[in-house]
């Protein structure tokens, strides 16, 4: 997320009270999680395993729970709790908001929108684009033309991305946004969740069947199709004319190579190769897949023949 405009160091830590080590000119554009951040971003770490990824990452301004050396360039916001002050950040200048606190909405007159479907704030819907009833589009979606979203799916919903506290788990606050680009295809019960502060994408011409989620800043390219009962996590990667066959679970920040295909019920913990088609879990390539299916098959006979 880009803030409405750039803050110097000094200036962005008075509006909270932050304490900081680096030049007060520094300025700060922006704030992201650590999947999403560019050149300008803050981004928060509190837990000494991730300083190094956090310090080296591309964000110039780390939120951390501790004064460490800070790379040249770079400005630290120090806070006993980075985890909180992040959402403070992001509440500050993106607040929750009801329903139609600040209706803007951007309806196409040649959209057709079915009964009980509900639209947020801050929606655009392109042209010839189709909601079926019950469809719920949540806050900072954007819809462009030719689009179909099947009944009762949902888009934009709070990310998955929560901090294990004393007290219980605290959710990470939702402020990014979803696109939805030309002449995609949603079936019906589907959630596609918003960017935690950036930006989830379903490339042009994407198919995507019932029942399938998809992650928090999840980039999907252009024409992939995802059978029923997919479940892809956030951060995932997603290169054009992927497929993806029913029950496919891939977890998070990994990347899967242009014109990959995963059989169904296959597993996903690691990058995909492009061009590839993969199968089991965790997955590997098919031909490879099924050779170890065959020796197992055999392992039976194997161990009589031992004894």
């Amino acid at each position: 997320m880009k803030f409405d405009k750039a803050y110097a160091l000094e200036t962005f830590c008075a509006l909270f009270g932050f304490d900081f080590f680096g030049d007060k000119e520094h300025m700060v554009l922006g704030i992201n999680e650590i999947h999403m951040v560019e050149n300008g971003d803050i981004v928060f770490v509190d837990h000494p395993k991730y300083y190094e990824k956090a310090l080296s990452s591309a964000a110039t301004t780390i939120i951390i729970d501790k004064k460490v050396d800070c790379p040249k360039g770079k400005a630290l916001i120090i806070h006993d709790r980075p985890f909180d002050a992040f959402n403070t950040i992001t509440r500050h200048f993106m607040p929750q908001r009801n329903v139609n606190d600040m209706p803007s909405q951007t309806v196409e007159v040649s959209a057709q929108i079915h009964a009980n479907v509900q639209l947020g704030n801050n929606v655009r819907i392109g042209k010839n684009s189709i909601l079926y009833s019950g469809v719920v589009i949540m806050d900072n979606v954007t819809i462009e033309d030719n689009v179909i979203i099947g009944a009762n799916s949902v888009i934009g919903h709070n990310a998955f991305y929560y901090k294990k506290k004393i007290e219980g788990y605290d959710r990470l606050h939702t402020c990014g946004r979803v696109l939805i680009e030309s002449g995609v295809e949603i079936g019906a019960l589907c959630c596609i969740d918003a960017g935690v502060t950036g930006m989830t994408k379903i490339g042009r011409g994407t198919k995507i069947d019932n029942l399938v989620q998809i992650g928090h800043d999840t980039q999907i390219g252009e024409h992939c199709l995802f059978a029923a009962g997919v479940g892809i996590a956030g951060c995932v990667r997603i290169a054009s004319h992927v497929t993806f066959w029913g029950q496919v679970g891939c977890a998070s920040d990994v990347s899967i190579g242009e014109g990959v295909t995963v059989l169904a019920q296959s597993g996903i913990s690691k990058d995909l190769e492009p061009g590839k088609t993969y199968f089991g879990s965790p997955c590997g390539e098919v031909k490879e897949k099924f050779k170890e299916m065959a020796a197992l098959r055999m392992l039976p006979e194997f161990i009589k023949g031992k004894k």
